[in-house]
């Protein structure tokens, strides 16, 4: 951290003579021209993988993080080189309690991809299915704790020393991490993800998962079927073997918006190294989508806060868009709506001066959640892994197809999903979920209303003076109800009457 001028960046944060002192004369000797965030960058890449993966996790809060450091830290790449063979083989067969050769036909000892928590090797068991097979890499879990207490004692220390750093909440920051990364190191959590966006995908035909092997899988290894495809990052190659890649592109939009809006449950990590597109007759050009380890979840009130805001901004609703945020308390209630929506106008109306397919959905929402920043809006943290997958799709279907207009094809998702929640259909659906109780419920009803009424009349004699005033009044705006209503009844039917006997007047004098 030093040598790359960390201390720096924190101590020019104070106006303290003293300290801007001590930040020059700490500085002599070392050069120290390049920019904050390229530093910051190379200090987490020489600290190690937890500190690369933390950096990744900061890229994605720009609702906390200045532009310019969080753009930089979005270029780390967590390479890493593998562990032994041996030591993969050993783990497989201790998570197993069998020898490799008892449950794989061929094993291949080196790995096809290697990261910061696990790699993993190809195989094919007896029955002839091909597999791939996840490790965990060998005490990570110590590795990742001792890092997680670095992290921990430095989020402390600027909290102390930095009234900016108190508003970035770095130990907020750390928890949200240190839970993200317990999360990936359970494997039994990735197959039950994988498991369900499978589940949710059935039917569509565009998405691919893996099928998961429950009984050869355990917290710490996990046996896959293999899938085989092309990265999607070979267009060139893809589009030699005739996929349609504008095609492609949408079903990539209307796979992710399915997910969002339809099922509130999404892949998070949709980086190309982990997507791929099936070549095979049965499957030609689906998506196959592989690690699992993170996915977001949205409840009824995300998707509607998400849907409103998106349909607010296309609609130049900034008023709507200023009131949303109010409403859904994540602004603090002594905000001006007028002045939250001055500064959603300045930011999102310069968007308007391009072409509907040129304008970045992502972009939109990093932005918005830049500007609640300075309104100290508490931005959800499946919103901000929701912004930052966002980025990935949006950026990956323009790299397919530049023309791609994300908003023609997110639009009917948006008014479907606010369909569904207004009006007839709305109506609907809640009876359709309450129906059990009202089974339950309505029978019993005549009764209940029978022994409420004979109760009343039972306890009237010895009730309070109040309670009898209210009754004899409820009874009394009865009876004048009653006498309204009949009396209304006559003049309907006399008036009935009066039609009938004048249309046979008519009818008689015509004859």
């Amino acid at each position: 951290m030093l040598r790359h001028g960390m201390d720096q960046l924190v101590l020019t944060q104070f106006s303290h003579p003293l300290l801007r002192l001590l930040a020059r004369v700490l500085s002599v000797g070392r050069r120290l021209d390049a920019p904050r965030g390229v530093r910051l960058r190379l200090a987490f890449e020489r600290l190690g993988p937890i500190f690369v993966k933390f950096g990744q996790v900061l890229s994605t809060r720009r609702d906390l993080m200045p532009p310019d450091i969080a753009d930089e830290l979005a270029k780390l790449q967590d390479r890493v080189p593998p562990f032994s063979s041996a030591l993969a083989r050993q783990l497989i067969e201790k998570s197993l309690g069998r020898p490799i050769e008892a449950v794989f036909a061929q094993f291949d000892a080196d790995p096809v991809a290697s990261a910061s928590i696990a790699q993993v090797h190809f195989g094919v068991l007896h029955d002839g299915r091909q597999v791939a097979v996840k490790v965990l890499r060998p005490d990570v879990l110590e590795v990742i704790d001792a890092d997680l207490g670095l992290l921990r004692t430095g989020a402390r220390w600027l909290e102390r020393l930095s009234a900016d750093g108190r508003r970035l909440r770095p130990r907020e920051v750390v928890a949200e991490f240190d839970k993200y990364l317990h999360d990936e190191l359970d494997l039994g959590r990735e197959a039950a993800n994988a498991a369900q966006l499978r589940r949710n995908m059935d039917g569509l035909d565009l998405l691919m998962v893996p099928e998961m092997i429950w009984d050869l899988s355990s917290a710490e290894v996990l046996v896959m079927e293999r899938m085989f495809g092309v990265p999607i990052s070979q267009v060139e190659r893809l589009r030699e073997a005739g996929v349609d890649i504008p095609k492609l592109a949408r079903d990539g939009v209307t796979i992710f918006f399915t997910q969002v809006f339809r099922d509130g449950f999404f892949h998070a990590d949709m980086h190309p190294g982990n997507i791929m597109v099936s070549l095979a007759p049965a499957t030609f050009q689906r998506y196959i989508a592989l690690d699992f380890g993170i996915v977001g979840t949205l409840d009824a009130r995300d998707k509607e806060y998400l849907a409103q805001n998106f349909l607010a901004f296309f609609q130049r609703d900034y008023r709507r868009v200023a009131e949303l945020h109010i409403e859904s308390g994540w602004v603090p209630p002594t905000t001006r709506a007028d002045e939250l929506e001055g500064a959603i106008r300045a930011v999102c109306e310069p968007h308007f001066d391009r072409p509907l397919k040129d304008i970045s959905l992502g972009q939109v929402l990093m932005r918005l959640f830049q500007t609640s920043r300075r309104f100290n809006v508490e931005i959800q943290p499946q919103l901000v892994l929701l912004q930052k997958t966002l980025l990935n799709v949006e950026g990956l279907g323009r790299q397919l197809d530049p023309e791609l207009d994300l908003w023609s094809t997110a639009k009917p998702f948006l008014e479907r999903w606010m369909n569904e929640q207004i009006g007839w259909r709305a109506l609907a659906h809640q009876l359709r979920q309450e129906a059990p109780r009202y089974a339950q419920y309505l029978p019993a009803l005549p009764r209940l209303l029978h022994d409420a009424l004979k109760a009343q009349a039972a306890g009237s004699g010895s009730a309070d003076p109040a309670s009898r005033e209210l009754l004899q009044a409820l009874l009394a705006e009865q009876r004048r109800t009653n006498r309204m209503l009949q009396t209304a009844g006559w003049l309907v039917t006399g008036f009935l009457l009066g039609v009938v006997s004048a249309a046979l007047l008519v009818r008689w004098m015509m004859l």
